[in-house]
């Protein structure tokens, strides 16, 4: 075996030192050492993510192709690790919490190997490959979910999202199971595409496609796949709750783009776009109605992330490298966005205990710098210009568009509809802020420093981003030379 090939996995190499760096500083150091256990993971993963961006990218494939490193997907893995680092800035308060401080290591460790599992789904050519790291993502998250081990909730969230996790994973596999009959015996994602064809196998492969979609559902919570997110999200901590929202979304997003343009490719506009269509309306659609009637901040975020999950999906659908690059960068937006809501819920809850929307009446004359954080994020979701969210949804539009289908004219209409919907629910959470005449619940209070630094992060990203035409063709180019993605559509 030629050993070498593992240096092509470096991203993978660069998370698990800082992994085994963490593990050793939790184990052998004592309990002297856990305080400092937090600035030694912020600062060797900050360095490690630099260290990613730094190093020449050359398209290279290892262990006979079953793992690929490019340009995109280096690029979203530094999307998700900018994401990470959010997380990690934003949790810093919880985590040294009498709650959480205990398991201040397990909980890093965890979340790294989430990562890791995130990093082989993205880079995988291979179906056992993609299920070593689907499992690596998934069974640790069930964890982090329960880490609250001192509330009931935690425990209920934690029992729905395993099963729910196993349950998925056995939908999926049972497709991959006909996708290999299919194939004659091969889980090469090359050697299956040009191994299937519409016609011989036509039923057997409708089944096979429709499993597939229906596992990565449950993983996206996609509509009708998406029962268990509000629940899990209301349950699990704060910290977990915004990496579920976002990094878990955007990896298994990106994940279902190769999987299905690589793997079914072919058979593209005969059988699994028709589907997508219909999951899309769903899930945007029922995703904004649900959200509006939330009282809860954590659960009407859950709705929030499954309508914007349904967004994520048209560029999918567009299913060529605008699709591409405009899902990164709504995916990186969305990383900006969504952590931004989910930074001054986690610094309300973690002084106050309190996540009802009610309880955000009159904030901005006790905590204006919270109220504007709040406001700023959810205008760049509801795609309000000049924010980024606006640009975001335009691109997506757009290239959605680009091949000039009448579905899918009408699929962007649809979406359109529910943008102001969604307008509407974010709205709510704004007036409660700055225009509910009641007196404020949530007292004056002053957030962690790590926390304030996760906002003026999020709120640089979402203004930023918004200004910047630069990022978006940077992963313009990017995309462009990973091509062969969509070479097998028709």
């Amino acid at each position: 075996m030629n050993y070498s090939q593992f240096g092509t996995m470096y991203p993978e190499l660069l998370v698990l030192t800082v992994f085994i760096i963490v593990f050793l500083v939790d184990v052998f150091f004592g309990k002297k050492a856990q305080k400092a256990l937090t600035p030694v993971t912020l600062v060797l993963f900050g360095l490690a993510t630099v260290a990613m961006w730094l190093i020449p990218i050359n398209v290279t494939e290892a262990f006979g192709g079953m793992y690929v490193n490019t340009q995109v997907c280096v690029a979203i893995k530094g999307i998700l690790n900018l994401g990470v680092f959010l997380v990690l800035l934003q949790g810093q308060q919880w985590i040294d919490s009498e709650e959480g401080s205990v398991r201040r290591g397990e909980f890093y460790e965890l979340l790294l190997v989430t990562l890791f599992g995130m990093y082989l789904m993205i880079s995988a050519r291979h179906f056992l490959l993609f299920i070593i790291g689907l499992e690596s993502a998934s069974l640790p998250l069930a964890a982090m979910v329960a880490f609250n081990k001192n509330r009931y909730e935690s425990h209920e969230a934690a029992i729905k999202y395993i099963m729910t996790a196993i349950f998925s994973s056995a939908i999926l596999l049972f497709g991959l199971s006909f996708t290999f009959a299919l194939s004659g015996g091969s889980l090469y994602f090359k050697d299956i595409a040009s191994a299937i064809t519409v016609g011989t196998h036509s039923t057997m492969l409708i089944v096979a496609i429709a499993f597939v979609i229906a596992g990565f559902g449950f993983k996206l919570s996609l509509v009708p796949f998406h029962l268990w997110t509000a629940d899990v999200y209301q349950g699990a901590p704060t910290a977990v709750t915004s990496y579920l929202s976002v990094i878990s979304k955007g990896s298994a997003a990106f994940a279902f783009l190769v999987v299905l343009c690589q793997v079914f490719g072919t058979v593209y506009s005969n059988i699994w776009e028709w589907m997508m269509y219909g999951i899309i309306i769903l899930t945007i659609t029922v995703g904004n109605l649900f959200a509006i009637r939330q009282r809860n901040m954590k659960r009407f975020m859950a709705f929030s992330s499954v309508s914007q999950a349904g967004y994520i999906m048209l560029g999918i659908i567009a299913a060529n490298t605008i699709g591409m690059a405009s899902m990164l960068f709504y995916i990186l937006v969305y990383v900006f966005s969504n952590l931004g809501v989910f930074a001054v819920i986690a610094a309300i809850e973690n002084k106050t205990g309190k996540v009802d929307m009610n309880d955000y009446d009159g904030l901005h004359k006790t905590n204006p710098w919270l109220s504007f954080t709040m406001t700023l994020g959810l205008f760049s979701l509801a795609g309000i210009p000049p924010f980024a969210g606006f640009f975001s949804k335009f691109m997506i539009f757009t290239a959605t568009t680009s091949t000039g289908s009448i579905a899918l004219y009408i699929l962007v209409l649809i979406a359109l509809i529910n943008t102001i919907i969604s307008l509407y629910y974010y709205l709510l959470v704004v007036k409660a802020m700055w225009i509910n005449p009641s007196e404020p619940v949530v007292p004056q209070f002053r957030s962690a420093c790590t926390e304030r630094m996760g906002m003026w992060l999020c709120l640089a990203g979402i203004l930023a981003l918004g200004i910047v035409s630069w990022c978006y063709g940077s992963l313009s180019c990017v995309s462009d030379r990973a091509a062969d993605i969509f070479a097998m559509i028709r």
